[in-house]
């Protein structure tokens, strides 16, 4: 994602902050032979990370897009929750802590411990607060989620990490209020959604629209009218105004 806003990235020099930012973690853990229960590896990733490296995000990282890009958020040490949990994610992989992602709704953070045993949550977006399975369910529960879902405290998958990454930069993009390059942007957040394995086929029609905004005007017809071949024998309605689409993307080039 980085190297779509900047093509001269270097991946090196995040990796090795991530190391960097381990070895810090690594430091402060029991010695060999000792495993750190989870509140303690959690204390300690809060101390390097938040207090001291000083990751943590505020309401106005919303509005930047740079909160959303991994890089970016190592170099200004602010980004959006799901972001500051990949960190934190990395980093405790590199230091041998379990570390996983927790995709509330609304909100992203994570796991400390065993998922199925023994763990406690930590909010990285705010310094690496501790929360209650309660705090997380109301959590759930103020953005419209069902506080007795099996499923909510458990593992996110990487891919559905990555996904949700992605659909924060397409909100982002869709700001009527950004420059209006914002659609080269939602456009290359799309088409990398589109090579993860699982993706909603909604996509396919996103990108035709934003193909026409881009000028790539018989693109835009052949993506379009493949979306309404996908669609056609479960919603013929549907089929029939995307196929209108694709002759009107692609009347555009005459």
């Amino acid at each position: 994602m980085g190297a779509e806003t900047d093509p001269a990235l270097e991946p090196e020099a995040g990796l090795a902050e991530l190391d960097r930012l381990a070895a810090a973690v690594a430091g402060k853990l029991p010695g060999p032979g000792d495993t750190a229960e989870p509140a303690q590896a959690a204390a300690v990733l809060a101390l390097v990370l938040g207090a001291r490296a000083g990751f943590g995000g505020a309401q106005a990282d919303y509005a930047d897009l740079r909160s959303s890009l991994l890089h970016e958020v190592l170099r200004r040490r602010r980004g959006l929750p799901i972001l500051l949990s990949v960190v934190w994610i990395e980093v405790g992989r590199r230091a041998g802590l379990p570390v996983y992602g927790v995709a509330l709704p609304g909100h992203f953070v994570v796991g400390v411990g065993d998922p199925d045993g023994d763990f406690v949550l930590a909010d990285p977006f705010h310094g690496g607060r501790l929360l209650t399975v309660d705090d997380a369910r109301a959590i759930a529960v103020g953005a419209g989620g069902a506080p007795d879902d099996p499923h909510l405290l458990m593992p996110a998958q990487p891919t559905a990490v990555l996904l949700r990454i992605l659909n924060n930069i397409r909100v982002w993009a869709q700001n009527p209020q950004q420059a209006p390059e914002r659609a080269w942007t939602r456009l290359w957040a799309v088409e990398l959604s589109l090579l993860l394995p699982r993706h909603p086929a909604a996509l396919r029609r996103e990108r035709g629209t934003l193909l026409v905004q881009t000028g790539d005007f018989l693109g835009a017809a052949a993506e379009l009218e493949d979306f309404a071949n996908l669609v056609g024998a479960i919603d013929r309605e549907l089929a029939v105004a995307v196929r209108q689409e694709a002759r009107e993307a692609r009347a555009r080039l005459n």
